[in-house]
């Protein structure tokens, strides 16, 4: 090893030492307990080796501090992109097609039900189409013959009325249809096929009761509570879908909050599952009623689920930025922030080949930097990149004293 090229320094602070201790008692504040092995730890490092490692020096950056609205929540389904599918009639489940966690678009057939009411529809809507029919020659014939004198004025009447009393009859039995989920293509491609059939079309194919759930939106199915075969009434959800990809961050502000808060301005939501990751989102909703117990208002961000990781009723902390708030704050590149022992250190230079391992508290991320809240005064040279060389080296000296 090149010991002339690092050198690992543990600083003995004596017992006795007056500086620190006076300073404390002056405040009347007891600080806070720091591990030793990262406070009074040195690194000697060699102009060479620091050029090798690409180490670089530099002060932290002192700016205004904004000011943050911190907000507690929770996760919840956008209602706009979410969809609850109940069936329309009783029956039975024949077939499913749709598992829990499956991804579906709009119009994908989920499950199939036997429901005979759906096949008395049918047969009611085919038999108003076959009267329509037949009174529609009978209508037009009498016409010609009354234009012959072979019939009677009052004849001709009653073709004509029968005639609209069963355009009638198929209209009330299409609304029907339309009313179990039926579109007017469907309606229409059903009235075709009797034609094409006769008079006389076979029930079975043309009235059968499978009436298929179909999904009205694109997403995930999120809830799935039906199996096969099982009996369902209309009042029964069979599926939930939901899209994903924005989910609702519903908010509680506080009553003081309520004047830096507006529609349209940007948020942040955190969550202690991933905490050093957020997410965007814009605040679109404010509630219009104070709680009476929690004196908090509802506040509603559509945050944008990036990767999906965010989960419905995942616990979150919305943050928004109303401006700067008369404070200053260090900040510091990310690089510059390692970790030793478990906790945030950085490298402070006390010397043109010395290092000292400085503990640090840090905050939020500040563009590409971090917050530093505690450990620095902003008059400090630190290593601001090729730290992660200067951790290793670190490493490596403390376990070669041992």
């Amino acid at each position: 090893m090149k010991r002339h090229a690092f050198l690992l320094l543990l600083i003995a602070v004596p017992g006795c030492s007056g500086g620190s201790p006076s300073k404390t008692a002056a405040t009347g504040t007891a600080a806070p307990a720091e591990p030793p092995t990262s406070r009074h730890l040195e690194l000697k490092v060699s102009a060479d080796l620091q050029r090798q490692w690409g180490v670089v020096a530099g002060r932290p950056t002192r700016a205004a501090a904004a000011g943050v609205i911190q907000l507690q929540g929770v996760l919840r389904m956008d209602e706009r992109h979410t969809a609850q599918i109940t069936s329309l009639l009783d029956g039975k489940v024949v077939a499913l097609r749709a598992e829990l966690g499956a991804d579906v678009h709009q119009g994908d057939v989920l499950a199939t039900i036997q429901a005979p009411t759906l096949a008395q529809a049918k047969t009611t809507f085919l038999q108003a189409g076959a009267r329509l029919e037949q009174a529609r020659r009978e209508h037009e014939r009498s016409q010609m013959l009354l234009q012959r004198e072979a019939i009677d004025q009052k004849e001709a009447l009653r073709r004509r009325t029968d005639y609209d009393n069963a355009v009638s009859e198929l209209g009330v039995a299409e609304s029907q249809l339309h009313s179990l989920g039926y579109d007017q293509p469907a309606v229409d491609a059903l009235l075709a096929r009797a034609r094409q059939a006769g008079s006389q079309p076979h029930p079975d194919e043309l009235a059968d009761p499978l009436l298929q759930i179909t999904s009205p939106i694109s997403g995930r199915v999120v809830e799935r509570d039906v199996i096969a075969g099982q009996h369902i009434e209309p009042q029964k959800p069979l599926f939930t879908v939901s899209n994903l990809g924005t989910l609702w961050a519903v908010l509680d502000a506080r009553e003081s909050d309520l004047p830096h808060l507006a529609k349209g301005r940007p948020a942040r939501i955190r969550t202690s599952v991933y905490p050093d990751r957020t997410w965007d989102g814009v605040i679109t909703h404010i509630g219009d009623v104070v709680d009476e117990k929690s004196r908090t208002v509802k506040v509603r961000v559509d945050t944008r689920n990036d990767g999906l990781l965010l989960k419905p009723n995942m616990f979150v902390l919305g943050e928004i930025t109303v401006g700067p708030d008369g404070r200053e704050q260090l900040t510091v590149p990310e690089e510059a922030i390692q970790t030793f022992n478990g906790n945030p250190v950085v490298f402070v230079r006390m010397a043109d080949d010395r290092f000292a391992v400085r503990p640090v508290e840090i905050g939020e991320r500040a563009g590409a930097g971090r917050v530093v809240t505690r450990g620095l005064d902003g008059s400090e040279t630190l290593a601001i990149a090729g730290t992660f060389n200067l951790k290793a080296e670190l490493l490596k000296s403390s376990l070669g004293g041992e």
